[in-house]
Formats: structure tokens, C-alpha cells, sequence
């Protein structure tokens, strides 16, 4: 006899992996946000720039300039890299919230 699937069990799992997953990518932006200096900046002129930044994604070219900008920051080229605390320095090439658009 077959064995019965407890769907509420399997769903409530998956719930509890997307909450995780929200959480983790959270407390990345944040981290991110800090070490590139971003917590310095008023909060309206951070979502005014963050708009504007969407915006601009749609231009041909800027997404791929800022990739390799962003790829020298997490190798320690990048102009900020000194204020970056220690960490996983390739925590933000894990396609986070830049491609999920794209």
C-alpha cells in the first residue's frame, strides 16, 4: 500500500525555506548597503538614488558596466573596498536582487 504525502507538512516546509531565503537576502542588502557606504546617505537620497538606478538598468550597457564594477568591489579593487568589514567577499555574486530583474 502506498504511503499518503502530509501536504500541509510539505507546504508549511516550503514556506519556512522561502521565509528563510527572504531573510538571508534581507540581511545581505543590508550588509551591502553598509560596506559600500550607503548607510551614510539619508534615507530618501538612498531611495532616490536606488530609483534612479532602476531606471537607468533598462539602458543597454549599464547593466554590464556595473556587474564589473561590482565584481572589482567584491575582489578589493573596487574605490570603497577599504571600508568593507571582514566576510564572505563573494556573498553578493550569488545572483542576487541585480539579476532578478533581467
Amino acid at each position: 500500500m502506498r504511503k499518503t504525502r502530509d501536504y500541509d507538512a510539505e507546504l508549511r516546509a516550503l514556506n519556512d525555506k522561502a521565509r528563510a531565503l527572504k531573510a538571508k537576502k534581507v540581511q545581505q542588502l543590508g550588509e551591502l548597503v553598509t560596506a559600500t557606504g550607503a548607510d551614510a546617505l539619508d534615507l530618501d537620497v538612498l531611495a532616490g538614488a536606488l530609483l534612479h538606478v532602476v531606471a537607468e538598468a533598462q539602458v543597454d550597457g549599464n547593466r554590464e558596466a556595473w556587474r564589473s564594477d561590482g565584481a572589482a568591489f567584491f575582489q578589493g579593487r573596487g574605490r570603497k573596498a577599504g571600508r568593507r568589514s571582514g566576510g564572505n567577499a563573494q556573498s553578493g555574486n550569488q545572483g542576487g536582487a541585480g539579476e532578478a530583474q533581467g
